[in-house]
Protein backbone atom coordinates (compact mmCIF):
# COMPACT_ATOMS: atom_id res chain seq x y z
CA UNK A 1 0.00 0.00 0.00
CA UNK A 2 1.31 3.32 -0.52
CA UNK A 3 0.41 5.63 2.90
CA UNK A 4 0.28 9.03 4.45
CA UNK A 5 3.61 10.13 5.93
CA UNK A 6 4.84 8.28 9.43
CA UNK A 7 3.78 10.96 11.48
CA UNK A 8 0.21 11.00 11.57
CA UNK A 9 -0.94 7.24 9.97
CA UNK A 10 -2.22 4.74 12.49
CA UNK A 11 -0.10 2.29 14.26
CA UNK A 12 -0.90 -0.62 12.10
CA UNK A 13 -1.42 -0.39 8.37
CA UNK A 14 -2.62 -2.67 5.50
CA UNK A 15 -1.50 -3.69 2.51
CA UNK A 16 -2.90 -5.37 -0.21
CA UNK A 17 -2.90 -9.29 0.04
CA UNK A 18 0.72 -10.95 -1.91
CA UNK A 19 -1.26 -12.01 -4.96
CA UNK A 20 -0.26 -15.21 -6.40
CA UNK A 21 -2.13 -17.71 -9.44
CA UNK A 22 -2.27 -21.35 -9.19
CA UNK A 23 -2.65 -23.82 -11.86
CA UNK A 24 -3.82 -26.74 -12.65
CA UNK A 25 -2.71 -30.50 -13.38
CA UNK A 26 -3.85 -31.40 -16.55
CA UNK A 27 -2.54 -35.10 -17.73
CA UNK A 28 1.22 -35.22 -17.50
CA UNK A 29 2.34 -31.68 -18.24
CA UNK A 30 1.30 -28.68 -16.08
CA UNK A 31 0.99 -25.42 -18.13
CA UNK A 32 0.89 -21.80 -17.13
CA UNK A 33 -0.63 -19.69 -20.10
CA UNK A 34 2.52 -17.07 -20.38
CA UNK A 35 5.12 -19.59 -20.43
CA UNK A 36 3.16 -22.14 -22.78
CA UNK A 37 4.80 -20.55 -26.16
CA UNK A 38 8.81 -21.02 -24.49
CA UNK A 39 7.89 -24.20 -22.66
CA UNK A 40 5.93 -26.79 -24.75
CA UNK A 41 8.83 -27.44 -27.19
CA UNK A 42 10.55 -28.76 -24.39
CA UNK A 43 8.70 -31.05 -23.35
CA UNK A 44 7.99 -32.86 -26.49
CA UNK A 45 9.42 -36.57 -26.16
CA UNK A 46 10.58 -39.10 -28.52
CA UNK A 47 10.41 -42.76 -27.65
CA UNK A 48 12.16 -44.46 -25.01
CA UNK A 49 13.18 -40.42 -23.72
CA UNK A 50 12.70 -39.86 -19.90
CA UNK A 51 9.22 -38.29 -19.10
CA UNK A 52 9.88 -34.89 -17.65
CA UNK A 53 8.74 -34.08 -14.33
CA UNK A 54 6.99 -30.43 -13.91
CA UNK A 55 8.11 -27.35 -11.15
CA UNK A 56 6.14 -24.31 -11.36
CA UNK A 57 7.14 -21.30 -10.52
CA UNK A 58 3.76 -19.28 -9.61
CA UNK A 59 4.21 -15.48 -10.31
CA UNK A 60 5.30 -13.20 -7.39
CA UNK A 61 8.15 -15.94 -5.76
CA UNK A 62 11.46 -14.51 -3.82
CA UNK A 63 14.52 -16.19 -5.09
CA UNK A 64 14.94 -17.77 -2.17
CA UNK A 65 11.28 -19.74 -2.55
CA UNK A 66 12.50 -20.00 -5.87
CA UNK A 67 15.50 -21.65 -4.51
CA UNK A 68 13.82 -24.08 -1.93
CA UNK A 69 11.38 -24.99 -4.52
CA UNK A 70 14.61 -26.26 -7.18
CA UNK A 71 16.11 -28.16 -4.45
CA UNK A 72 12.83 -29.99 -3.43
CA UNK A 73 12.22 -30.89 -7.10
CA UNK A 74 16.06 -32.45 -8.05
CA UNK A 75 16.37 -33.95 -4.34
CA UNK A 76 19.04 -31.89 -3.54
CA UNK A 77 20.17 -30.51 0.22
CA UNK A 78 18.65 -27.12 1.30
CA UNK A 79 20.75 -24.62 0.02
CA UNK A 80 21.88 -26.15 -2.87
CA UNK A 81 20.50 -24.02 -5.42
CA UNK A 82 21.34 -20.88 -3.53
CA UNK A 83 25.37 -21.31 -3.66
CA UNK A 84 24.24 -22.35 -7.45
CA UNK A 85 22.99 -18.74 -7.83
CA UNK A 86 26.49 -17.34 -6.63
CA UNK A 87 28.54 -19.27 -9.40
CA UNK A 88 26.47 -19.94 -12.25
CA UNK A 89 27.28 -16.87 -14.32
CA UNK A 90 23.69 -16.31 -15.28
CA UNK A 91 23.06 -13.57 -18.10
CA UNK A 92 21.47 -11.21 -16.19
CA UNK A 93 21.72 -7.12 -17.07
CA UNK A 94 24.53 -5.61 -15.60
CA UNK A 95 22.29 -3.50 -13.21
CA UNK A 96 21.64 -6.70 -11.27
CA UNK A 97 25.32 -7.21 -10.41
CA UNK A 98 25.02 -10.67 -10.34
CA UNK A 99 22.06 -10.82 -8.15
CA UNK A 100 18.84 -13.27 -10.33
CA UNK A 101 15.93 -11.80 -8.23
CA UNK A 102 13.28 -10.74 -10.57
CA UNK A 103 14.59 -12.76 -13.52
CA UNK A 104 13.49 -16.15 -12.01
CA UNK A 105 11.09 -16.02 -14.80
CA UNK A 106 7.47 -17.74 -13.06
CA UNK A 107 6.53 -20.75 -15.14
CA UNK A 108 6.43 -24.32 -15.52
CA UNK A 109 9.78 -25.94 -16.29
CA UNK A 110 10.16 -29.50 -17.26
CA UNK A 111 12.67 -31.35 -14.80
CA UNK A 112 14.86 -34.79 -15.58
CA UNK A 113 17.54 -36.98 -13.74
CA UNK A 114 19.76 -34.82 -15.57
CA UNK A 115 18.89 -31.11 -14.87
CA UNK A 116 20.71 -29.60 -12.34
CA UNK A 117 20.21 -26.18 -10.08
CA UNK A 118 22.31 -24.41 -12.63
CA UNK A 119 20.91 -25.23 -16.08
CA UNK A 120 17.80 -25.11 -14.43
CA UNK A 121 18.43 -21.51 -13.50
CA UNK A 122 20.09 -20.54 -16.26
CA UNK A 123 16.89 -21.88 -18.42
CA UNK A 124 14.51 -19.38 -16.12
CA UNK A 125 16.74 -16.46 -16.61
CA UNK A 126 17.16 -17.18 -20.53
CA UNK A 127 13.40 -16.98 -20.64
CA UNK A 128 13.18 -13.64 -18.45
CA UNK A 129 15.87 -12.08 -20.60
CA UNK A 130 14.09 -12.79 -23.50
CA UNK A 131 10.65 -11.74 -22.67
CA UNK A 132 11.95 -8.79 -20.76
CA UNK A 133 13.80 -7.63 -24.17
CA UNK A 134 10.61 -7.61 -25.77
CA UNK A 135 10.42 -4.65 -28.31
CA UNK A 136 7.14 -3.21 -26.76
CA UNK A 137 8.95 -3.69 -22.80
CA UNK A 138 12.29 -1.63 -24.35
CA UNK A 139 10.17 0.59 -25.67
CA UNK A 140 7.85 1.32 -22.66
CA UNK A 141 11.05 1.71 -20.80
CA UNK A 142 12.15 4.49 -22.46
CA UNK A 143 8.60 6.04 -22.54
CA UNK A 144 8.68 6.53 -18.93
CA UNK A 145 12.46 7.05 -18.61
CA UNK A 146 13.56 4.05 -16.88
CA UNK A 147 15.71 1.32 -17.85
CA UNK A 148 14.54 -2.15 -18.41
CA UNK A 149 16.20 -3.51 -14.62
CA UNK A 150 14.15 -0.56 -12.74
CA UNK A 151 10.72 -1.88 -14.93
CA UNK A 152 11.31 -5.15 -13.62
CA UNK A 153 11.69 -3.76 -10.13
CA UNK A 154 8.43 -1.86 -10.27
CA UNK A 155 6.55 -4.53 -11.74
CA UNK A 156 7.32 -6.36 -8.86
CA UNK A 157 6.34 -4.46 -6.71
CA UNK A 158 2.77 -4.37 -8.97
CA UNK A 159 2.64 -8.11 -8.44
CA UNK A 160 3.54 -8.33 -4.30
CA UNK A 161 0.75 -5.27 -4.17
CA UNK A 162 -2.20 -6.02 -6.30
CA UNK A 163 -5.22 -8.03 -5.52
CA UNK A 164 -6.45 -8.47 -9.20
CA UNK A 165 -5.00 -7.65 -12.50
CA UNK A 166 -6.86 -4.94 -12.74
CA UNK A 167 -5.76 -3.10 -9.54
CA UNK A 168 -1.81 -3.62 -11.52
CA UNK A 169 -2.43 -0.84 -13.41
CA UNK A 170 -3.54 1.54 -11.30
CA UNK A 171 -0.83 0.20 -8.69
CA UNK A 172 2.15 1.13 -11.33
CA UNK A 173 0.60 4.37 -11.63
CA UNK A 174 0.85 5.19 -7.79
CA UNK A 175 4.41 4.05 -8.14
CA UNK A 176 5.29 6.17 -11.31
CA UNK A 177 3.45 9.26 -9.89
CA UNK A 178 5.27 9.03 -6.67
CA UNK A 179 8.89 8.40 -8.24
CA UNK A 180 7.89 11.52 -10.83
CA UNK A 181 7.30 14.02 -7.20
CA UNK A 182 9.75 12.47 -5.22
CA UNK A 183 7.88 10.83 -2.87
CA UNK A 184 9.30 7.91 -1.05
CA UNK A 185 7.09 4.84 -1.92
CA UNK A 186 5.79 3.79 1.33
CA UNK A 187 5.00 0.27 0.01
CA UNK A 188 4.97 -2.23 2.86
CA UNK A 189 5.93 -4.96 0.42
CA UNK A 190 9.34 -3.31 0.64
CA UNK A 191 9.49 -3.55 4.09
CA UNK A 192 8.14 -7.73 4.17
CA UNK A 193 11.23 -7.86 1.82
CA UNK A 194 13.96 -6.81 3.68
CA UNK A 195 12.05 -8.72 6.43
CA UNK A 196 11.47 -12.00 4.98
CA UNK A 197 7.87 -12.39 5.53
CA UNK A 198 4.63 -11.67 4.02
CA UNK A 199 1.81 -9.86 6.13
CA UNK A 200 -0.97 -7.48 6.07
CA UNK A 201 0.69 -5.25 9.04
CA UNK A 202 3.30 -3.26 8.89
CA UNK A 203 4.29 -1.67 12.34
CA UNK A 204 5.39 2.09 13.01
CA UNK A 205 8.65 0.25 14.66
CA UNK A 206 8.87 -1.54 10.67
CA UNK A 207 9.26 1.69 8.81
CA UNK A 208 12.27 2.49 10.55
CA UNK A 209 14.29 -0.75 9.81
CA UNK A 210 17.91 -0.10 8.15
CA UNK A 211 17.51 -1.26 5.30
CA UNK A 212 18.00 -0.44 1.38
CA UNK A 213 14.61 -2.26 0.80
CA UNK A 214 12.91 0.25 3.53
CA UNK A 215 10.71 2.89 0.46
CA UNK A 216 9.46 4.58 3.56
CA UNK A 217 13.43 5.82 4.85
CA UNK A 218 14.52 5.70 1.18
CA UNK A 219 13.55 7.81 -1.69
CA UNK A 220 13.01 6.07 -5.20
CA UNK A 221 13.14 2.61 -6.12
CA UNK A 222 14.79 -0.54 -3.77
CA UNK A 223 18.21 -1.44 -5.59
CA UNK A 224 16.53 -5.18 -6.66
CA UNK A 225 13.50 -6.23 -7.36
CA UNK A 226 11.49 -7.53 -4.83
CA UNK A 227 10.56 -10.80 -6.16
CA UNK A 228 9.91 -12.57 -9.94
CA UNK A 229 6.80 -10.59 -11.61
CA UNK A 230 5.04 -12.19 -14.64
CA UNK A 231 3.95 -10.66 -17.66
CA UNK A 232 1.06 -8.75 -16.47
CA UNK A 233 2.54 -7.27 -13.95
CA UNK A 234 5.17 -5.90 -16.33
CA UNK A 235 2.72 -5.03 -18.85
CA UNK A 236 1.18 -2.61 -15.75
CA UNK A 237 4.58 -1.23 -15.24
CA UNK A 238 5.54 -0.38 -18.60
CA UNK A 239 1.42 1.16 -19.64
CA UNK A 240 -0.12 2.16 -16.27
CA UNK A 241 -3.10 3.08 -15.58
CA UNK A 242 -4.08 6.99 -16.74
CA UNK A 243 -4.77 8.49 -12.77
CA UNK A 244 -3.11 11.06 -10.25
CA UNK A 245 -3.57 8.22 -7.51
CA UNK A 246 -0.90 8.42 -4.96
CA UNK A 247 -2.17 6.40 -2.31
CA UNK A 248 -4.12 3.09 -2.24
CA UNK A 249 -5.57 0.55 0.29
CA UNK A 250 -7.40 -2.94 0.54
CA UNK A 251 -10.32 -1.95 2.84
CA UNK A 252 -11.92 -5.51 2.00
CA UNK A 253 -11.35 -8.02 -0.45
CA UNK A 254 -12.21 -7.17 -4.02
CA UNK A 255 -11.90 -3.26 -2.87
CA UNK A 256 -8.56 -1.25 -3.19
CA UNK A 257 -9.31 2.17 -3.05
CA UNK A 258 -7.07 4.50 -5.27
CA UNK A 259 -6.74 8.66 -4.17
CA UNK A 260 -5.05 11.66 -4.33
CA UNK A 261 -6.55 12.96 -1.57
CA UNK A 262 -4.97 12.04 1.68
CA UNK A 263 -7.60 12.83 3.87
CA UNK A 264 -9.84 10.46 1.87
CA UNK A 265 -6.98 8.02 2.40
CA UNK A 266 -6.96 8.16 5.51
CA UNK A 267 -10.70 7.77 6.09
CA UNK A 268 -9.93 4.35 3.75
CA UNK A 269 -7.11 3.29 6.31
CA UNK A 270 -9.70 3.81 8.90
CA UNK A 271 -12.22 1.27 7.13
CA UNK A 272 -9.85 -1.20 6.82
CA UNK A 273 -8.80 -1.01 10.65
CA UNK A 274 -12.69 -1.28 11.57
CA UNK A 275 -13.07 -4.57 8.75
CA UNK A 276 -9.96 -6.28 10.08
CA UNK A 277 -10.69 -5.65 14.08
CA UNK A 278 -13.98 -7.37 13.10
CA UNK A 279 -12.63 -9.94 10.93
CA UNK A 280 -10.88 -10.52 14.03
CA UNK A 281 -13.81 -10.64 16.91
CA UNK A 282 -15.42 -12.56 14.56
Amino acid sequence: MAHETPETRPHRRPRPTRRGRLVLFTGAVLVLAVAAAVLVPLLTRGPGTEQPRSLVIPEGWRATQVYAAVDKALDQPAGTTAKAAATADLPLPAEAKGNPEGYLFPATYPVTSATTPKSLLRYMVDTAVERFGAEHITAGARRNDVTVYQTVTIAAIVQAEADTEADMGKVARVIHNRLDRGMPLQMDSTLNYAMNRSTLDTTTGDTKIDSPYNSYEHKGLPPTPIGNPGEQAMTAAISPTPGPWLYFVTVAPGDTRFTDDYAEQQRNVAEFNRNRRGAGEG
